[in-house]
């Protein structure tokens, strides 16, 4: 999926990768998250192959949205909290992370607030928008106070430009001292990030 790939990507800078449909964006990311093992080459975080770290201390450093986020039957302060399982109970710092992925206007407005129940598979079920699912899954991402490693793989698709542009914002000014990576189809989004990577059939371009 990926061959010659070769990037170093120093703390405070922001990364946007670019590219169309199956191009090897998302793949990439899972192989930073470890979730995939390359076969071929090295990944290395502070100097050290990813395989070298223990994976509770690499996961509890990197924060990772994908496109295709879950949807947890869960309540709402749940469906954030397991962003930092140990921090669940834990409602300023859920209020931080929902400020932070702007969901907490709508959640001020829910009857219960996080202990209000999402979906539809437990009686009383609250169904949200798909862009406020998206907000709750970017609030999630959030919770990861000391992640060195902030991913947004399209996490705003479902939100239009303006949301998008407040939450990267955002982004840039939460990763002043970490490293953060972008994926996104809009160029007022990428236009942000301090460098511009373009992957096409797996390599760089």
């Amino acid at each position: 999926a990926l061959s010659g790939v070769d990037l170093h990507l120093p703390p405070g800078r922001k990364l946007a990768l670019v590219g169309h449909n199956g191009s090897g964006k998302t793949t990439l990311i899972k192989l930073l998250a470890r979730l995939y093992t390359p076969d071929q080459g090295r990944i290395t975080l502070d100097g050290l192959p990813l395989q070298a770290w223990s994976l509770d201390a690499l996961r509890a450093r990197i924060g990772v949205i994908f496109q295709d986020f879950v949807r947890y039957q869960f309540t709402v302060g749940e469906n954030i909290g397991v962003g930092a399982v140990e921090h669940l109970q834990d409602e300023e710092r859920l209020d931080a992370a929902s400020d932070k992925g702007m969901a907490l206007p709508f959640i001020d407005e829910l009857p219960e607030r996080y202990g209000t129940q999402l979906g539809r598979w437990f009686m009383n079920g609250r169904e949200l928008s798909i862009g406020q699912w998206q907000k709750i899954a970017l609030s999630r991402a959030f919770m990861r106070t000391d992640a060195q490693l902030l991913v947004l793989d399209e996490p705003t698709a479902a939100m239009d430009a303006e949301a998008e542009s407040l939450i990267f914002q955002r982004l840039a000014d939460l990763s002043e001292d970490r490293m953060a990576i972008l994926i996104s189809h809009r160029f007022s989004t990428v236009r942000m990030a301090d460098h511009i990577v373009v992957l096409d059939h797996g390599q760089v371009v």
